[in-house]
């Protein structure tokens, strides 16, 4: 029979919502100069992520309503249609080139990133997979190495793009699913030691890259180089003092501080609202984060648990990497912050993602 559902976590909820508001607000203020000398409408962007937000509470909405046990006999075939995105992308004649990697399909209108619905793909898969072996994900070749070896393939294809950020935040995902799993720690150690040489390589292998990465440690040595990004990001921060210059008034938005509305929409949020204001976004997503844990250790299945796990520590570990980049505190990686930055390719399935776990929610026992 049917079990009643109960209510779904409303604060997961107006979390989301409320970071997707302060996400729209940002993006208009962020990039309404930008908007206004390149495109001739100050509101250019507005327009287009308010669009993609209301489809995105369109899709939360109706994810939400969906019984998350379904996707575990999708995941499959979720996974090998991302995975199809992700071959597509690396054709010269289908991918777009942007910023110096190609991330991007063309529908027309509007470019996809195949690596942002990749995310979410595996999740659902893995979760699955590791609810489906159970204990048997303590003995490696028979549990961990065929769940290795497909995510080894899909990491290939993103670093491929190259999109190392995309890569490192889905591993740091992963991993967290198989520890909760109950993977064994040697095994996730040995994993973690032996994937070091592939990330050397995705550092070292273009000059720019590995330039790019160590900027973070001493961004003065070349400001007007790899360091430009985090020096500008810093002056954001700094000049926002405890309550900001306020809203609209950024100085560093007038063509100073490079992807202001997308990477580096933090930087407008401390130099507008202040401290206050980015400790309060920060506040936000740890309360998603406690409150999507809470959905994980209450869920009433294996699946619901890993899921619920998945879900959350991908949107609370991006944007966690991306406060890093912002604050000067990790490498550059080019990672949107989630409900915040602009761009439907990662908004789309972030509030999707949302909305499973809202519906995981609804299924959880109550306390």
């Amino acid at each position: 029979m049917k079990k009643k559902r109960n209510a779904p976590d409303y604060i997961v909820f107006f979390t989301a919502v409320t970071l997707l508001a302060i996400g729209v607000i940002m993006v208009f203020s962020a990039s309404s100069a930008t908007a206004a000398g390149t495109r001739g409408d100050a509101y250019y962007y507005l327009k287009r992520q308010a669009l993609w937000a209301g489809l995105g509470i369109i899709a939360l909405v109706i994810f939400m309503n969906i019984d998350y046990r379904i996707w575990r006999r999708t995941g499959k075939l979720l996974l090998l249609l991302t995975i199809i995105l992700l071959l597509l992308v690396l054709l010269p004649s289908v991918g777009q080139v942007g910023l110096g990697a190609r991330r991007w399909l063309s529908l027309g209108l509007i470019n996809i990133q195949p690596s942002e619905i990749t995310k979410l793909s595996l999740v659902i898969y893995l979760a699955g997979y590791l609810a489906h072996k159970g204990e048997e994900i303590r003995k490696f070749w028979n549990g961990l190495f065929p769940a290795l070896a497909l995510m080894g393939g899909t990491f290939l294809l993103i670093l491929l793009q190259p999109d190392l950020g995309t890569a490192a935040a889905l591993a740091g995902t992963l991993a967290m699913m198989l520890f909760t799993a109950g993977a064994e720690m040697s095994h996730l150690l040995g994993l973690g030691l032996a994937s070091l040489p592939v990330l050397l390589y995705a550092i070292f292998s273009e000059e720019y890259r590995a330039r790019r990465f160590f900027s973070f440690l001493n961004p003065e040595a070349d400001p007007l180089g790899s360091g430009y990004h985090i020096i500008q990001s810093l002056y954001a921060l700094g000049s926002g003092g405890p309550v900001g210059l306020g809203l609209g008034r950024s100085r560093q938005k007038w063509y100073y501080l490079p992807e202001r509305h997308t990477d580096f929409i933090y930087a407008i949020i401390g130099e507008e609202l202040g401290f206050i204001g980015a400790v309060f976004v920060l506040l936000l997503f740890l309360l998603f984060a406690w409150r999507g844990f809470r959905v994980a250790i209450t869920a009433p299945d294996s699946f619901g648990s890993l899921l619920a796990v998945g879900i959350t520590t991908m949107i609370s570990l991006q944007a966690l990497i991306n406060i890093g980049v912002v604050t000067g505190s990790l490498p550059i990686t080019g990672i949107p912050l989630p409900l915040i930055s602009y761009g439907g390719s990662s908004l789309l399935p972030s509030l999707a993602a949302i909305g499973i776990l809202l519906n995981i929610s609804s299924h959880c026992r109550t306390s």
